[in-house]
């Protein structure tokens, strides 16, 4: 049903070719301080109640002193998410769930494609010339306020100004747009970081540039 949503959307008189971006290799050493973040971005699949003690299994363990401070989300309406402060690369991390191919509602989330404004609640002073992926945006508001007080509790605890906010697919949609939401409602002097994995498009030029 999914798929046949997909292609009764597109309309092939509508698609435009765009030139290739550039692509630069990674080194292994970069590849190798990926690493951690992938592990963290992956374990934003698991329950809250296992992020929260930290003992989700493989992904947990692979970053075995991450500090967590809050998880939530119900895996439908909202998307699993969980914050915490990660010793090894002293910076709070921030993850959000991906996709759930089980899930209709995560399905229906991507399928959003309507643009939207932003909301200026949650990003104050942005031009209103920036249009967004509604889905997306929508996915992120249900977590933003709080994840916002569990990042400025880890940051206060642990004395860093460093916030790293991951995710895979949709989770690196909301990331993104939790990146750019954070770098505005957090203290001067916060350094915000996104990895994202199989990132899609999450709003229009203006957004990316």
């Amino acid at each position: 049903a999914t798929a046949a949503l997909l292609a009764g959307s597109v309309d092939a008189a509508t698609v435009s070719k765009r030139q290739p971006e550039s692509i630069t290799t990674l080194s292994t050493a970069q590849i190798s301080a990926f690493k951690p973040f992938t592990f963290f971005a992956s374990a934003a699949y698991c329950n809250p109640s296992v992020t929260l003690t930290w003992s989700c299994g493989a992904n947990c363990n692979a970053n075995p002193d991450f500090l967590p401070e809050a998880s939530g989300g119900d895996g439908g309406d909202v998307s699993f998410w969980f914050v915490g402060f990660a010793p090894a690369q002293n910076t709070v991390i921030v993850s959000h769930q991906g996709a759930d191919s089980d899930n209709f509602v995560a399905d229906l989330t991507d399928c959003d494609v309507v643009r939207e404004t932003l909301n200026p609640t949650l990003f104050p002073g942005m031009s209103s010339s920036i249009t967004v992926h509604a889905g997306f945006a929508e996915s992120q508001s249900r977590s933003a306020a709080p994840v916002l007080a569990a990042v400025k509790a880890a940051m206060t605890k642990h004395s860093t100004k460093t916030v790293t906010v991951v995710g895979h697919s949709l989770g690196g949609a909301i990331a993104l747009h939790d990146s750019v939401s954070l770098s505005l409602r957090l203290p001067s002097g916060t350094a915000v970081t996104t990895v994202a994995y199989g990132l899609p498009r999450a709003g229009n030029k203006a957004f990316a540039d």
